[in-house]
């Protein structure tokens, strides 16, 4: 009996790997518990493991009085003097208690209590194991659909993987095998919850890092991932060694690194990007394969006007807008897509448009429009300082300059309001060819999403 309750407990704890410390604690509560349903709780009762003998005490004390007032915590001097000739008045007496009288009610109270505790252990041991995987790739079998969740098995535990960390048209079936990205553990009184992401911008970092010794080693580093999950994705990488092309490390052998992270995405399209400190640059290289005539930068905005060749405008926007966009998130900046000879066309009508103020010769509107006034829109939203600066300038004609450019906007505003509501009248929706050119165009802006 003594070494079988000291074999159980060195076999669950070997099967379940919780440490039988725990479990030795578990049993002293256990037992306790049951002690107390047993005989009230009023009693002085405790409980302990006796490692050498291999089984477990129960020692209830009392303490040694005259004259017995409280039989569940006292004991006269004389019954205590025959366990224990030595025992005083005030001393507390331990007296060990059989546990075959605890019965099967305080037994099976017993039992509920060891079970608790070893699935708290079991949690525990599960929550320990996984807080510090986050941001880890982890490999598991989908074992069942809860409202669209995927709850997939890691073997000790179960994970899930929401329906938005999912990526759209991927299906699976009950016992496929399943690779995603650790998002969060988190600690419930049910237990720990690990929440899986197969479409979050850092499972394709980590696919990455798996497939390039470069950048597990730190050589090859990942500045920035842009998602659009299960269609397009677009990567920066930098190389902190000048003999290594970071895009050559991450695109392998024939393809074959950056191919292995595609089948693992279903065939999600990646654009791997050469960094660069500098941002216009950086705008060129994330919105490859398209050719860049010119990058004007508004720092102010983070916002860049590119200028593309009329024939690539339609490569630098991509299918909805998708190459520009990301782009656009991949670097933080507003992009702002047009084709050479729109461009041209504006800056003509914006230059025009400054000659059209009175008093503003060429030479003057050549001073302007270098100084970064390329309109009277540009005019208008100017302040006196910011004009101080051109030759000949002072606060009047400053002043009058601005003046007469609000006026120009504003009669030019009315002009359009007029033919629009003209138009209308008419039945008149614009010319089809143009509209085509237009909504091409429109497509060309992107936001920092």
């Amino acid at each position: 009996m003594i070494s079988d309750l000291k074999r159980m407990i060195d076999q669950v704890s070997r099967e379940k790997g919780i440490d039988s410390e725990v479990l030795v604690q578990a049993l002293e509560e256990a037992v306790k518990a049951a002690a107390r349903k047993r005989f009230g709780p009023e009693r002085d009762i405790e409980v302990n493991f006796n490692q050498e003998l291999g089984e477990i005490e129960v020692f209830e004390f009392k303490e040694v009085v005259e004259k017995v007032t409280d039989p569940n915590r006292q004991v006269s001097l004389e019954e205590a003097r025959e366990l224990d000739p030595e025992c005083e008045i005030g001393d507390s007496l331990g007296m060990k208690m059989p546990t075959e009288e605890f019965g099967r009610i305080a037994a099976q109270s017993a039992k509920q209590v060891i079970m608790q505790r070893l699935k708290e252990a079991e949690r525990d041991m599960v929550y320990d194991d996984y807080k510090d995987r986050k941001g880890e790739i982890i490999n598991g079998i989908v074992q069942r659909f809860d409202r669209g969740s995927i709850i997939v098995n890691l073997g000790r535990t179960e994970a899930e993987l929401p329906p938005r960390e999912q990526i759209p048209r991927e299906s699976y079936r009950q016992g496929d095998r399943i690779r995603a990205y650790v998002l969060d553990v988190k600690q419930y009184s049910r237990g720990p919850q690990i929440i899986l992401s197969r479409t979050h911008p850092n499972f394709l970092s980590a696919l990455f890092e798996n497939e390039v010794p470069e950048i597990a080693e730190g050589i090859v580093r990942i500045v920035q991932v842009a998602r659009e999950p299960g269609s397009r994705s677009k990567i920066a990488v930098e190389s902190r060694d000048p003999d290594v092309d970071p895009v050559g490390a991450c695109v392998g052998m024939k393809g074959s690194r950056v191919q292995a992270v595609v089948q693992e995405l279903r065939g999600e399209k990646i654009d791997i990007v050469t960094y660069d400190p500098d941002p216009a640059k950086f705008i060129c290289n994330a919105l490859a394969p398209a050719e860049i005539v010119r990058v004007i930068v508004d720092e102010a905005n983070r916002s860049m006007e590119v200028v593309v060749p009329d024939d690539q405008l339609s490569l630098a926007i991509g299918k909805r807008g998708q190459n520009v966009r990301l782009a656009s998130k991949l670097t933080g900046w507003n992009l702002d897509v047009i084709s050479e000879t729109n461009y041209n066309r504006a800056l003509k009508e914006g230059f025009q448009s400054l000659l059209d103020l009175e008093g503003v010769t060429e030479k003057l509107a050549t001073q302007l429009y270098e100084e970064g006034f390329r309109s009277a829109a540009d005019l208008a939203g100017a302040t006196v300082e910011d004009l101080m600066p051109i030759e000949g300038m002072d606060e009047e004609k400053a002043l009058a300059l601005i003046e007469q450019a609000a006026e120009y906007i504003r009669k030019k505003a009315e002009e359009a309001a007029a033919q629009t509501e003209m138009e209308l009248g008419q039945g008149v929706s614009g010319r089809p060819e143009e509209e085509g050119e237009e909504a091409l165009a429109s497509q060309g802006s992107a936001g920092n999403e």
